[in-house]
């Protein structure tokens, strides 16, 4: 006997969410599966908090900084990135979370989190054309950078401990790799 899950729909999980059937639950959809999240260590949560002050300062009224909010993506998705970078739409989101047409790039702060965000959700964004990744190990302090999905892969791979990057929706902006990875 082979045993099949169900696949979730996006509109199954907006359903769930509705009803209060996950309140308690610190969850998301990822590939038509409701996944547990890990809990954020302090690490974690300092890093991807001064991450997100400073790209809100730094982009300005150029793009929505989202921490931990969700995205829809067409492959049965509703991740909840550390941070999404998107276009500043508004009251637009009262009427749905932003689409991958709608997103610069994402971020994940990864410790416990790594070997899901670095295989699921990697693929994920791939597959839905997020046109970067941006992957920041905890564990070795280093940004890894994901550009040009194809698929479900990406075409490049940097992995940065140090010097500047420059967002491919941004490339006149230039951020150290230290103000996303270090104190």
């Amino acid at each position: 006997m082979v045993l099949t899950p169900i696949k979730w729909s996006i509109e199954d999980y907006h359903q769930m969410i509705n009803t209060g059937l996950l309140d308690d639950r610190s969850v998301e959809l990822l590939a038509g599966e409701i996944v547990e999240m890990s809990p954020e260590g302090e690490a974690h949560a300092f890093f991807s908090s001064e991450a997100d002050s400073y790209l809100t300062r730094l982009l300005g009224d150029r793009a929505g900084v989202r921490q931990a909010k969700p995205i829809t993506l067409p492959n049965r998705s509703e991740p909840e990135p550390d941070i999404a970078i998107v276009q500043p739409l508004g009251r637009e989101y009262l009427t749905h979370h932003p689409y991958p047409e709608n997103i610069y790039w994402v971020m994940e702060y990864s410790n416990t989190s790594l070997d899901k965000d670095a295989t699921v959700k990697y693929h994920i964004y791939a597959e839905a054309g997020i046109p970067e990744y941006w992957l920041v190990n905890l564990r070795t302090e280093e940004l890894i950078v994901y550009r040009h999905p194809n698929g479900r892969e990406y075409g490049t791979k940097m992995t940065l401990k140090d010097g500047n990057i420059s967002p491919l929706a941004f490339p006149d902006v230039t951020i150290p790799v230290a103000a996303m990875i270090s104190a």
